[in-house]
């Protein structure tokens, strides 16, 4: 069980490590979303660069590197712990790929793609959250900073399992880090709002 847990931790690690805006923008020929718009290889980037076919396709591709490894980890009975850690190695391997120079995205879509698989209930209030927050200030990285940070609280109180909690405190603070320029953008009032 316990080589089990390494190998899928390990296959989430690397599926997470495959950028879906810079395999897109290639197939698409848009630029390099690491060199063009915000430089994050990442679904708003690549609207912003590309168009909304191409970010959804981006969309997609992130959030399937977090779906399937979790969906696997529940397929073969594993924990919610095991399977939270699961869906934290996939982020990582987002936010920090192996096969990209370590220079990743930040996480968003990864992150629901993989609550989908975990619980839909957290993907539902984490999704509802982003959306409300979106509506009133209309800022995509305000929406997902906020839905981030409230995970780990709506996990205590959906799981009651401390452990998946501390998994997603740790995964929040990875995220909130990978934004620190878009809440430097914000606080200062330069941040570009959704539309935009």
């Amino acid at each position: 069980m316990l080589l089990t847990q390494i190998l899928l931790l390990i296959t989430a690690y690397l599926l997470g490590s495959i950028s879906s805006a810079i395999i897109v923008c290639k197939l698409a020929g848009l630029p390099d979303p690491r060199t063009s718009g915000s430089n994050n290889p990442g679904a708003t980037n690549v609207l912003r660069i590309g168009g909304k076919y191409a970010a959804a396709g981006v969309l997609l591709g992130d959030a399937a590197k977090g779906f399937i490894p979790v969906l696997i980890a529940r397929f073969l009975n594993l924990d919610e712990m095991t399977q939270a850690l699961v869906l934290l190695s996939a982020v990582i391997g987002h936010l920090y790929p192996i096969f990209f120079k370590f220079q990743g995205g930040k996480g968003v879509a990864t992150t629901l793609g993989g609550l989908f698989a975990f619980s839909w209930i957290l993907a539902t209030l984490w999704s509802a959250t982003w959306l409300i927050v979106a509506l009133i200030f209309r800022y995509s990285s305000l929406s997902a900073l906020v839905a981030t940070i409230l995970l780990p609280f709506f996990a205590w109180f959906v799981l009651h399992n401390s452990a998946v909690t501390m998994i997603l405190i740790v995964l929040a603070i990875l995220v909130i880090y990978r934004h620190r320029s878009n809440i430097q953008k914000l606080i200062a009032g330069h941040e570009k709002k959704l539309g935009q």
